[in-house]
């Protein structure tokens, strides 16, 4: 999570959503940069709402534009396949091991990993959204966004990058999926 605070403006970190490469390249220019632990630096709207946001209000005395990226739901969820891959590939204990892209949507798709959440969880709190969502496919447009709302240039750098895997799902695992994913696949749509 960055917090702008002369530009009144709040970028919650989705996990798996380019947030380490936002963070890189926005971190100097932040009044607050919230990194570590995990659970901070990917504050959802939920908690931002519920605790950070009454503060921020109470010291500004007015609100600030929260901004989140939103990947495709199916690829955000490979590189959550990925991320886990990366933890410890050469280790032949490791729980990854083995397991392959379509027994990990499986696995999700019954909710046997409740660790991930969902993108809709994160962004979306009883009918409330982050004020402005990028497709994270088009992060032109939120480079955009960011460079106008904090008047400089950006450059976003390549970094965090899963190992290259197979992640292919046969077409009926990918509909089972994006039905499990259907609250997800409506926020991404009406981005």
């Amino acid at each position: 999570m960055l917090i702008f605070w002369e530009k009144r403006l709040v970028f919650l970190a989705t996990p798996k959503a380019g947030s380490t490469a936002i963070e890189a390249a926005l971190e100097a220019l932040a009044n607050v940069a919230v990194q570590r632990p995990a659970a901070l630096k990917h504050t959802n709207l939920a908690h931002y709402r519920g605790h950070i946001e009454p503060w921020l209000q109470a010291m500004a005395g007015e609100g600030f534009t929260t901004v989140a990226l939103m990947r495709e739901p199916i690829d955000w969820l490979r590189s959550w396949y990925r991320f886990r891959l990366r933890d410890d590939m050469d280790d032949p204990d490791h729980a990854m091991t083995g397991v392959s892209f379509a027994d990990f949507a499986q696995a999700y798709a019954g909710h046997e990993d409740r660790e991930i959440g969902s993108q809709s969880g994160f962004l979306t709190r009883d009918g409330d959204r982050v004020d402005r969502i990028f497709r994270y496919e088009d992060i032109e447009a939120f480079t955009h966004f960011l460079e106008d709302r904090l008047d400089c240039a950006i450059s976003l750098p390549r970094v965090n990058v899963p190992p290259a895997v197979d992640v292919s799902l046969d077409e009926p695992q990918e509909t089972r999926l994006r039905q499990v994913m259907e609250r997800d696949v409506a926020l991404y749509d009406s981005l």
